[in-house]
C-alpha cells in the first residue's frame, strides 16, 4: 500500500440532502404549536430559521425589511456602496427590524461604521473561511468593535475550531453547494452540504456557536434535514431570487416571467466590484441566468416555514432542539430516492 493509495481508500463518504430521510417517530405535537424559533449568532434571536444571502440579486433594503418583518433576517450584500448600505441599516433599525450585513477580510472602516449605524451582525464574506485573513479579521471585528460576527464559509471541523477561537459568534457552512456556485467543478473543493453541517456543527454545539446552512436548499424537506444535522438557521439564495423584494427587473422570455441571479464568483459579481474569492482570481467560481419569477417572498418563506413545522411534525418535535436531539436518517438507495419522488403522471398539478 502506498501513502496516495492508501488516501483515496480512506475517503470518507459525504452525503447531501437528497441522500437520506428522517425516520418519523412518536408525536403528540400540534403543528399550530410548534416553535421554530432559533439563534442567528450567540445573542441574536430570529422567530424562524430563515436568512437571506448576501447576494447582489438577492439581498438589498427591500428583502432585508421583508425577511426581518417574517422574523428572519437578511444580509446586506458587499456590493452595496457604503452609502446605499449604510442608509438602508439606518432606515430597517428605524423600523425597529433586526439587519445583518457582509463586509470584506479588509473592511475594517467599513466594519465599524455598519455597527455604529446599527447591524445587528456583521458577515465576513468569504469563500474559503478557513484562510489566515479570515481568521484575522474575525478576531479584529470581535476584539476591536464587540459586533456579533459571522464567519465563513467553512465546511470541516477544523475550520470550524479556528474560527472559533478567534471570535465567531455564528458560522456559515457550506463550500460549492451553492444552485449559482461552480467551486466543485473549478476547482475539485468541497463537503456535500448535509455532512459538513454536521461536521462543524459537532464542534460548533460544544461551544454554543450556532450554525447556518448555506447553500443547496431546494425545498422545504431541505431545510428540515439542515436544521435536524445540526443546522440553526439556513441560509437561502435561489429560492429568494426570483420574489418581488429581490433586487432587479422582472424579464420577459416566451411568455413566462423571471428574474436574474449570479452567483457571487460569477463573472459580472466579480466585475461589479465582488473581491469574494480573491482580488487575482482567474477563472470564476459562479454562473448567472434567470430564474422563474416567484412572486411575494411571504409566499415562499410560508412553503418552507409549514414544510419545516410538518417535517418536526412528524419526528414529534415541537422545537428545533428537540428537532436535532430526537431525528434519526436513514440512507436512501437509488430506488428509494425514486420511490420518494411523485411519479406516474401523465399530467402533474
Amino acid at each position: 500500500m502506498g501513502k496516495y493509495r492508501d488516501k483515496l481508500l480512506s475517503a470518507e463518504e459525504a452525503l447531501s440532502f437528497d441522500d437520506v430521510l428522517l425516520l418519523p417517530g412518536k408525536s403528540s405535537v400540534n403543528l399550530a404549536d410548534i416553535d421554530v424559533s432559533t439563534r442567528l449568532t450567540r445573542r441574536v434571536k430570529l422567530e424562524i430559521p430563515i436568512v437571506s444571502s448576501p447576494m447582489d440579486t438577492v439581498t438589498e433594503e427591500e428583502m432585508a425589511i421583508a425577511m426581518a418583518e417574517m422574523g428572519g433576517i437578511g444580509v446586506l450584500h458587499r456590493n452595496m456602496s457604503e452609502e446605499r448600505a449604510l442608509k438602508a441599516i439606518k432606515r430597517i433599525k428605524e423600523l425597529g427590524l433586526k439587519v445583518a450585513a457582509a463586509i470584506g477580510h479588509k473592511d475594517r472602516e467599513r466594519a465599524a461604521k455598519y455597527y455604529s449605524a446599527g447591524a445587528d451582525a456583521l458577515l465576513i464574506d468569504a469563500a474559503h473561511g478557513h484562510h489566515i485573513n479570515i481568521v484575522k479579521a474575525t478576531r479584529w471585528v470581535k476584539q476591536q468593535l464587540g459586533a456579533e460576527v459571522i464567519s465563513g464559509n467553512v465546511a470541516t471541523p477544523e475550520a470550524a475550531e479556528a474560527l472559533i477561537e478567534a471570535g465567531a459568534d455564528a458560522l456559515r457552512v457550506g463550500i460549492g453547494g451553492g444552485h449559482a456556485c461552480t467551486t466543485r467543478e473549478i476547482a475539485g473543493v468541497g463537503v456535500p452540504q448535509l455532512t459538513a453541517i454536521a461536521w462543524v456543527a459537532d464542534v460548533a454545539s460544544e461551544y454554543g456557536v450556532p450554525v447556518i446552512a448555506d447553500g443547496a436548499i431546494e425545498k422545504p424537506a431541505d431545510v428540515v434535514k439542515a436544521l435536524a444535522a445540526g443546522g440553526d438557521t439556513v441560509m437561502l439564495g435561489y429560492l429568494l431570487a426570483g420574489t418581488d423584494e429581490a433586487p432587479g427587473a422582472i424579464v420577459y422570455m416566451d411568455g413566462k416571467k423571471y428574474k436574474a441571479y449570479r452567483g457571487m464568483g460569477s463573472p459580472s459579481a466579480l466585475k461589479a466590484g465582488s473581491q469574494r474569492y480573491g482580488e487575482f482570481k482567474r477563472t470564476p467560481e459562479g454562473v448567472e441566468g434567470l430564474v422563474e419569477y416567484r412572486g411575494p417572498v411571504r409566499e415562499v418563506i410560508e412553503w418552507l416555514v409549514n414544510g419545516l413545522k410538518q417535517g418536526m411534525g412528524y419526528v414529534g418535535a415541537s422545537n428545533l432542539e428537540e428537532l436535532r436531539n430526537k431525528a434519526r436518517f436513514v440512507r436512501l438507495s437509488p430506488a428509494g430516492y425514486l420511490e420518494s419522488r411523485p411519479r406516474g403522471f401523465s399530467i402533474e398539478r
